[in-house]
């Protein structure tokens, strides 16, 4: 079942969305959420500009995604009808607030006349409900304003799908109990509301029956559910817990990723120390000077604070120190669409620095896949003394699925030793490196007989001294990229998924399309159709044996929320012919449109 609410972003669309989502996790059913948040901080009440939504998808299944098309949409005003109808297909159901469909609401919708009474709905199955009058009758006991009253009609709503979809009660009657007993009024309201929306569809006439979706058959563990900003904070943590380094993580609030710093200060027990810089620039500069004095240096921003930080990360390449710089990306140029997902910086990751700047760039492909990307981001920049770009995007930051917690006593021991003691001829060489990895050693500053200079200065090879000779410069410049190329031996080989290994087409990924082209795949493989997949985690550099998979294949096809990023650099480092399908609506692909593309191309 695909749910889809939608009302003003005062409406509380996203807190009955989440209710529904913990529920149902809670009831055993897999899941995927697809939060949709209007960019201004309060639009207009009652225009399209201002509709906010959360879709949910449950089942007795594993899913993939949130969903393409929503099988019911709650509605909670005509601008919420007018700015999703369009993504509702025929014969799905429209639950209506009627109550809002009066005159003015319409008017500031662009509605000419009601489309509940003038046939714009004849195709789909509408249940018109008199929710804002039903909470304020519900909730008169209580002694509730008719006007705070009123906002509690989002949990009549959530009472009402209760019903209609099985979900358990208990668990949101305690947490309505826990989130608002400080504010008694609020909390009767809020119960009072929702039990009038359950009970409403049970004695109301207008629904023939409740459904149900049983449990999902899971691998057995404990599971939670989590976000991809809330993974990235604990891949964090246990990242810092296995390399035996606290972190210190500074950032400037930036929508999509100010969930990372908002989670990550709530650890200090696990030695997180957190700071909101003055500005993007000062942010990543706290971070490099955190791994300068021995610290993980991280810092978080989406793509307009990636152009600020984009001095500061070539000084950490100069510098060869461990740092880690998350972009949670979002619609652009400029502000672009700051409340949107896209994955327009892939280009900007691999090459946004002047110079020769090489540095490795990971990219997580679920939302629970973001506490591994975060792990791995720490362990290549702890072991190669590099910073590490690690990508994410809107869609991953803020949907929800469920995640099996990891057995922390398996993850990798990723510490590494610190300088101690002079390397060369009782002399500290800063810039003596490593045979295999080509890694600098990592002095704490103050450590008897380890002072060496650091700044942006061209470095003099093992000795760190400033140097301009042409020579130099030249072997500086090939040894740092050599250093990057080697992270290739050391990164798993690329996984292709092809069933009987007949398939002529290739389906080749990154980040969050995942699990929209797995569901495309599925769809495709039903029909009797052999395509392959590989996905891949690290996109600089790329797994030793990417030219290899892509020359057991006829075609190769790239997704991509972009004008076609990776499918440029698969071209221009493998020379193959690959074909793009690009999106840059701010929203997910649809399976729907995966599938149509690989079948387009088989056939």
């Amino acid at each position: 079942m695909v749910i889809r609410f939608a009302g003003d972003s005062g409406d509380g669309m996203q807190l009955v969305g989440d209710r529904i989502t913990d529920v149902s996790a809670v009831f055993g059913n897999d899941l995927a959420t697809l939060p949709d948040f209007p960019a201004e901080i309060r639009a207009p009440a009652g225009t399209i500009a201002g509709v906010s939504s959360f879709q949910v998808h449950f089942a007795d299944f594993d899913i993939l995604t949130p969903g393409d098309v929503p099988n019911l949409l709650v509605a909670m005003n005509p601008a919420a009808l007018k700015a999703n109808l369009g993504d509702v297909p025929a014969g799905a159901s429209i639950i209506a607030n009627i109550d809002s469909f009066e005159d003015r609401n319409l008017e500031k919708a662009g509605y000419a006349a009601n489309p509940l009474d003038d046939g714009t709905l004849e195709e789909f199955r509408v249940y018109p409900v008199p929710m804002t009058s039903l909470t304020l009758e519900s909730t008169k006991e209580v002694g509730a304003k008719p006007r705070d009253a009123e906002r509690s009609k989002n949990f009549f709503a959530l009472g009402l799908i209760s019903w209609m979809y099985t979900r358990p009660v208990d668990p949101t009657l305690e947490w309505i109990e826990k989130r608002f007993e400080s504010k008694a009024m609020v909390r009767d309201a809020n119960l009072a509301a929702f039990k009038a929306g359950y009970h409403f569809g049970e004695t109301a006439e207008l629904f023939d029956h409740p459904f149900e979706i049983n449990p999902a058959q899971l691998a057995p563990g404990k599971y939670r559910n989590i976000t991809g900003n809330l993974a990235l904070a604990y891949g964090l943590i246990a990242a810092s817990q296995q390399s035996k380094l606290p972190i210190v993580y500074a950032s400037y609030p930036i929508t999509p990723a100010s969930d990372i710093l908002h989670e990550l200060s709530k650890h200090k027990n696990f030695g997180v120390r957190t700071a909101q810089a003055e500005d993007e620039i000062g942010a990543i500069g706290m971070a490099v000077g955190a791994a300068f004095a021995g610290q993980l240096g991280v810092t978080a921003t989406a793509g307009p604070g990636l152009d600020l930080k984009s001095e500061t990360l070539g000084l950490a390449v100069s510098l060869e120190l461990p740092l880690v710089l998350i972009d949670v990306q979002r619609g652009g140029p400029s502000t672009g669409l700051p409340t949107k997902t896209e994955q327009s910086d892939l280009l900007l990751a691999v090459y946004g620095r002047h110079g020769e700047a090489p540095l490795p760039v990971i990219a997580a492909s679920s939302s629970s896949g973001c506490f591994d990307a975060a792990f791995e981001a720490v362990r290549i920049a702890v072991k190669y003394r590099t910073p590490v770009i690690l990508l994410s995007d809107g869609y991953l930051a803020n949907s929800a699925e469920p995640w099996r917690l990891p057995d922390a006593d398996a993850l990798a021991d990723i510490s590494t030793p610190f300088a101690t003691e002079p390397n060369h001829d009782g002399e500290y060489w800063p810039y003596l490196r490593d045979p295999e990895t080509l890694a600098r050693p990592w002095a704490i500053p103050g450590t008897p007989g380890l002072m060496h200079r650091i700044g942006g200065l061209e470095k003099a090879d093992g000795t760190g001294n400033v140097d301009y000779e042409p020579a130099n410069h030249d072997f500086m410049v090939r040894i740092r990229a050599a250093k990057i190329a080697g992270i290739a031996n050391d990164i798993p080989p690329v996984e292709v998924d092809d069933v009987d290994g007949g398939a002529s087409l290739l389906v080749l990924g990154w980040g969050s399309t995942w699990g929209h082209i797995k569901a495309a795949l599925r769809r495709v493989r039903e029909n009797g159709k052999q395509v392959a997949h590989a996905h891949l985690v690290h996109l600089n550099p790329f797994p030793a044996n990417l030219g290899e998979v892509l020359g057991r294949y006829e075609q190769v096809l790239i997704p991509e929320m972009n004008l076609g990023q990776l499918a440029r650099l698969v071209r221009a480092e493998f020379l193959v012919d690959v074909e793009s399908l690009t999106q840059v609506k701010g929203i997910p692909f649809k399976a729907s449109e995966i599938e149509a593309k690989i079948l387009e191309m088989i056939d």
